[in-house]
C-alpha cells in the first residue's frame, strides 16, 4: 500500500509544534480535520481512541519514530498524515528515547486489512535509516511528500 493512497498531504505537519503525547495527537488529529479528513465534531473521539490505544503499548516503536493509530467509525476510508518535532516528544518509546517522526493513521473499524497494510508499508519504510534520516531534516510540508513519493515508486 503507497503512502499517497492514504497520506492527506494537506494535513502534514513538518514542525510539530505539541511537546507531549497527546498534544502531539491533538496536533496531528486537528490537521486531519483542516484538510477536511475528519470531521471537527470527531476530533475530541479520534484522540481519545488514539490515547486509549496508546495505554495498550505505546506505539513509539524506536529510533525516534511512533506510529499512533485508531479505528475509527467516523471515517470510511484508511486516512493518516505524518508529523515532524523539531525537539522530539517523549512518547515513551520502547527504547526511551525522544520521537520525532510521527505517522498518525485513523481507519474504519471494518477494514482491518488496509489498516495492517499501511502500518506494514511505515514499518518497512521506516526500517530505512536514509529515509528516517532526510524525514526528520525534512524542513517544509513538500519535502516530506518527496520523500513519500520517493518511497512509493521505489515500492514499484
Amino acid at each position: 500500500m503507497k503512502f499517497s493512497s492514504f497520506i492527506l498531504v494537506e494535513a502534514i505537519r513538518a514542525d510539530l509544534k505539541a511537546e507531549d503525547k497527546r498534544g502531539v495527537v491533538e496536533e496531528m488529529v486537528g490537521a486531519l480535520v483542516k484538510a477536511a479528513g475528519v470531521k471537527a465534531e470527531e476530533q475530541e473521539g479520534i484522540v481519545q481512541a488514539v490515547m486509549k490505544r496508546e495505554e495498550l503499548g505505546s506505539t513509539g516503536i524506536g529510533r525516534g519514530v511512533a506510529v499512533p493509530h485508531t479505528k475509527h467509525a467516523s471515517v470510511n476510508r484508511l486516512i493518516g498524515t505524518v508529523g515532524i518535532s523539531r525537539d522530539g516528544v517523549d512518547f515513551n518509546s520502547l527504547d526511551g528515547e525522544k520521537v520525532q517522526i510521527f505517522f498518525l493513521l485513523v481507519s474504519p473499524p471494518d477494514r482491518p486489512g488496509d489498516h495492517l497494510r499501511a502500518l506494514e508499508n511505515i514499518s518497512r519504510q521506516l526500517r530505512d535509516d536514509t529515509f528516517c534520516r532526510f524525514l526528520k531534516e525534512a524542513k517544509s510540508v513538500e519535502d516530506i511528500k518527496q520523500l513519500l513519493d520517493e518511497a512509493d515508486s521505489n515500492q514499484g
